[in-house]
């Protein structure tokens, strides 16, 4: 059964974007087909990772997102060694994961994470707000 996944940098930087986003990709593509598992949609935002697994049953989610994220985390540190300034210790991802199992919805989920950023930055084109000074009459 497919399951949503969610995980961020460590202090939720908005680390990922330009050449480490597409580095990023590629390496949990590859660990996941190391694993066995399969992605159905991912994305990657600058302050989070969103993916739609389809983990196997001899895999759990725990086993699954700890081999993701450790491994992930040691690559990316290898790749870009200029990293360990900002997040020392080689922990590059925060503690934690969100997951959640998807039934029936699996195609209204795979669509949001695919246009999720465009969504985002539609949001956020909508909530500027002009600001009054509440001192003026």
């Amino acid at each position: 059964m497919p399951c949503t996944v969610v995980f961020t940098p460590k202090y939720r930087r908005k680390a990922i974007y330009g050449q480490i986003r597409s580095d990023i990709g590629e390496i949990l593509r590859r660990l996941c087909e190391h694993k066995g598992v399969e992605i159905i949609e991912g994305h990657l935002m600058p302050d989070h990772v969103h993916m739609l697994l389809a983990i196997p049953p001899k895999c759990g989610v725990s086993s699954a997102m700890g081999y993701l994220k450790g491994k992930s985390s040691l690559m990316i540190f290898d790749k870009h060694a200029s990293l360990k300034y900002k997040f020392g210790n080689r922990r590059f991802w925060a503690e934690g994961y969100y997951a959640s199992t998807v039934g029936l919805n699996e195609a209204t989920i795979a669509k949001y994470i695919r246009e999720q950023e465009a969504a985002d930055i539609a949001l956020d084109k909508l909530s500027v707000k002009e600001y009054s000074d509440p001192f003026k009459k």
